[in-house]
């Protein structure tokens, strides 16, 4: 007997590609469970389901840093500044990142590349454990939004948020639409996921000195002059990035999506008497409207 349940989730998270630098990303998750039926007539009840596997795939990807730990890009240690934190060194062809974050805010993916297969095979073996011994088989598809038109990829981090938006180093794949006076601009759309393709967005108001950052010993000696330092305390812990200026926009607001869409609304120069609406969606099937 199989059960299914389609759109259980969708995890946000940005992870580690040696190409692309950190990648923010979205994946919508369906389940397919098989085995045989329990006392209760059941496969599993979908409450279990819902909220068991559910909390599990949370608890491992969801709002973390992915980090592929085969690949040699990637580097991490235990902190030598805040008990319970990691360094992570990550070298792209795009640009280098350094971080220190609570070790709650990475996840390690045995593998040289984060995949849907990688993350797949992770996520598999972590569930199949905690379900019970009448079911045999797990089935996981992991899918991202079918979006028609403009999408892009952006990681942040959120020091107000009581829960894991926290983590300095996580992410969304997202889509945006702009209307001017009621007519939809594709120009716009094109334009902004252009301007955030696989970018970090960091708050000014987080900004630090090269000297208050909190790295590894060898990602100070790996700083250029184009490294620019973000640092804040949270809840869960000390959070502190280095990224390079070419993959960094610097916006004068936190980065909730409700302060992204009004920011992106005050970039934009409108004619008197037009109507501006921005459409900011923060992964898949929510976000925040602004109107001008």
């Amino acid at each position: 007997m199989q059960l299914f349940v389609n759109d259980l989730t969708v995890i946000d998270f940005s992870y580690c590609c040696s190409d692309r630098g950190i990648v923010g990303e979205s994946w919508i998750v369906d389940v397919l469970l098989d085995g045989s039926l329990n006392e209760m007539s059941m496969v599993l009840d979908f409450a279990v389901v819902k909220k068991q596997i559910k909390a599990i795939i949370d608890d491992a990807v969801d709002h973390k840093l992915l980090l592929p730990i085969r690949n040699r890009m990637i580097r991490c240690c235990d902190s030598t500044q805040e008990k319970g934190h990691e360094f992570v060194d990550v070298y792209s062809d795009r640009a280098n990142y350094f971080l220190q974050s609570p070790q709650c805010a990475f996840a390690k993916i045995d593998s040289d590349k984060i995949t849907i297969e990688s993350v797949t095979k992770h996520l598999t073996t972590i569930i199949l454990k905690e379900l019970p011994k009448n079911v045999q088989g797990l089935t996981l598809t992991l899918r991202p939004e079918l979006i028609d038109g403009d999408y892009y990829h952006y990681t942040h981090g959120l020091k107000l948020h009581d829960g894991n938006c926290q983590r300095i180093a996580h992410g969304h794949r997202s889509k945006i639409n702009f209307f001017i006076n009621d007519e939809r601009s594709i120009d716009l759309e094109n334009f902004w996921c252009e301007r955030w393709e696989d970018i970090y967005i960091a708050s000014e108001d987080d900004r630090v000195s090269k000297s208050d950052i909190q790295l590894s010993n060898s990602a100070m000696d790996s700083l250029t002059e184009n490294h620019q330092f973000f640092a804040y305390q949270a809840p869960q812990g000390r959070f502190d990035i280095a990224v390079d200026q070419k993959v960094l926009d610097v916006v004068d607001c936190d980065s909730t999506v409700e302060l992204l869409a009004d920011y992106i609304a005050r970039q934009i120069n409108t004619k008197p008497n037009q109507k501006l609406k921005v459409i900011a969606y923060e992964g898949v099937g929510k976000g925040a409207i602004a109107n001008v």
